[in-house]
């Protein structure tokens, strides 16, 4: 038997036990597949972008209820046809992946869409009606939760709701001016959630599928990872809105409802993984890393 010196034995004492193994909970994948059709909906068809790339597609939602303005005027550009032919301009590392109209000392001719929009970097919070808490903590707003399947923040003090920027959030490009973006260069975020943007940057959208087409296109050597050659660039095809295309070529996709029961669940499941491969449980989440999922249409319907 080992003897330890008397002086060892503070030092022992304050060694941890073995930690007790997390019992098993529900994941993420467990709530979704339970999960009744109520508390999904479908994409609203008006609301919806297929940027087509040679790759493939990418499907975006817009957020009329945040930047009612921007998406009025993205709508227009493109029933213009204003992106077909265009490209994705930049991929900046662990930032930004944009895209619009590389020739900016020649720019593409606008028809019925506007050239400049006053910011929408902030709605009145009376205006969001759809808004659902999280509880955890957050550095950059009093409240964090999400508003009809988008990641937003609010102050009531203030009176003001936002978009937060999350992975896959589309935001407006602009120059120094807060009125100098019309949605014309948009931009999905593929790194870190850059939320000192909030409030500096019109979002007026997200990602809700086609996602890794954009994180894996290559960086770009230049300033802000910008393409120097334009032969490094890549030619979007079209974009077009879902409601204009054929119902037989859309995307089948839906949301999970934010407001609804499997949404706070996938949240806690987020929040506080079960073992037996978790050994410790965060017991928080943050806002960006709460995944919202999305499905094919009525695929893993529960009861």
């Amino acid at each position: 038997m080992t003897r330890w010196p008397l002086y060892c034995l503070p030092l022992l004492a304050a060694l941890p036990s073995a930690a007790k193994e997390l019992p098993p909970k529900p994941t993420v994948a467990d709530v979704i597949k339970a999960s009744p059709a109520s508390h999904w909906r479908a994409l609203d068809p008006a609301s919806t972008l297929y940027l087509e790339l040679p790759a493939g597609r990418v499907v975006i939602e817009l957020a009329p209820v945040y930047a009612p303005n921007h998406a009025d005027n993205i709508r227009a550009m493109v029933r213009e046809g204003y992106f077909d032919g265009l490209a994705i301009l930049r991929a900046q590392d662990n930032f930004v992946v944009q895209w619009g109209d590389p020739d900016e000392a020649n720019p593409r001719p606008l028809k019925t869409a506007k050239a400049k929009l006053a910011g929408e970097f902030t709605i009145p919070l009376k205006n969001d009606r759809s808004f659902t808490r999280l509880p955890d903590r957050d550095g950059y707003a009093p409240q964090v939760g999400h508003s009809n399947s988008f990641p937003s923040a609010r102050d009531p003090k203030t009176g003001q709701a936002w978009l937060a920027h999350c992975y896959g959030m589309v935001g407006v490009g602009r120059d120094v001016g807060a009125d100098s973006g019309n949605g014309g260069a948009l931009y999905a975020v593929i790194g870190q959630a850059p939320r000192q943007l909030d409030r500096n940057i019109t979002v007026v959208g997200r990602v809700v599928d086609g996602m890794p087409l954009l994180a894996v296109m290559p960086r770009g050597p230049g300033a802000m990872g910008f393409y120097e050659d334009p032969a490094q660039r890549v030619t979007i095809k079209s974009v077009k809105l879902a409601a204009d295309v054929p119902e037989e070529q859309r995307s089948k996709l839906e949301v999970m409802r934010t407001d609804s029961a499997s949404f706070k669940a996938v949240a806690e499941a987020s929040r506080n993984r079960g073992g037996p491969w978790t050994k410790v449980a965060a017991g928080h989440v943050d806002l960006c890393n709460v995944p919202i999922p999305v499905r094919s249409k009525g695929a893993g319907q529960g009861s």
